[in-house]
């Protein structure tokens, strides 16, 4: 894969939900997962988008974006959040919804 991009989650009961609410927000993109035993990547070339209504259709209505953070060890590529959603992406920020943070 080119210029992958995405989380690296460390294992725990919520990473198959995780990995489903991804591939829900990128039906377009292809999408590998790999399993390292402790660890469990989450890649597409370029660009990777997940939003809180997936995580929460596959998590639960009480799970938050921000819980994402403490199951996410590293990423490769950019990360960009906001309230709504997170975007890893390679080169500048994507335009943005008002209210969205970057981070590097």
């Amino acid at each position: 894969m080119d210029n992958p991009v995405g989380p690296i989650l460390r294992m725990c009961d919520e990473v198959d939900l995780i990995a489903a609410a991804i591939e829900d927000d990128n039906p377009d993109r292809e999408i590998e997962v790999i399993d390292r035993g402790a660890y469990v990547r989450i890649h597409a070339s370029d660009r990777l988008r997940v939003t809180a209504e997936s995580l929460k259709r596959h998590l639960g209505e009480s799970f938050e974006i921000r819980s994402l953070e403490a199951i996410m060890s590293s990423f490769s590529g950019r990360i960009h959040t906001s309230s709504d959603a997170v975007e890893w992406s390679l080169g500048a920020r994507p335009a943005a919804k008002a209210g969205g943070r970057r981070t590097s």
